[in-house]
């Protein structure tokens, strides 16, 4: 055996290792954080798509109301104001179910509204979804219902009525149990 010093220390020295091999080219990268990596290029990439979607959605939604003023859409001044009459309930073959006091409130320029049937004890928001000439459509999507006695959703139709200061309003709406029902009615 040869006594010549190999250049690392003896198993029970203690003292600090010495460098053995050094090379001038980094380490291989760690392939353990790839997959984070990937997941975030996928996550960016689904979150691109899905603003491009919704940019190209809202485009051409506002296509078809950009030949619209912005005024038509929304509630003219002659619709503006709380308005309170007797509907008169009849379902799909006409026969009469129910008589009950509404309450229509309305901003001008506004594309929502307020409706409370009193008689019910419900309440509700109004969204104007159409609008042509004198004739609005709203969707009814009920707030306050706390007997379960209302319909949850149904469509308020209102033109002008056939005396100056009145509306006719029409609710079409389906009972909870399947039932087609139509409300008339004239508000002042």
């Amino acid at each position: 055996m040869s006594s010549a010093p190999t250049g690392r220390p003896a198993p029970d020295d203690h003292g600090a290792s010495p460098i053995r091999q050094m090379s001038l080219w980094p380490p291989p990268r760690s392939s353990r954080h790839n997959a984070k990596r990937r997941r975030g290029v996928i996550v960016m990439s689904g979150a691109a798509v899905l603003l491009l979607g919704a940019a190209g959605g809202a485009a051409w939604a506002l296509r078809d109301r950009a030949d619209t003023p912005m005024s038509e859409a929304s509630v003219p001044d002659s619709y503006a104001g709380t308005w309170s009459g007797e509907m008169s309930q009849q379902d799909a073959d006409g026969n009469h179910i129910l008589d009950w006091d509404a309450q229509v409130k309305l901003e001008s320029g506004a594309e929502r509204g307020v409706s409370v049937w009193a008689t019910l004890n419900c309440r509700g928001s109004l969204s104007l979804t159409e609008r042509h000439g004198d004739r609005l459509v709203f969707d009814y999507v009920e707030t306050y219902d706390p007997d379960a006695r209302c319909i949850d959703e149904s469509e308020l139709t209102l033109t002008p009525g056939s005396t100056t200061g009145t509306l006719e309003a029409t609710w079409n709406a389906v009972s909870h149990d399947g039932t087609p029902m139509i409300s008339t009615g004239t508000l002042r």
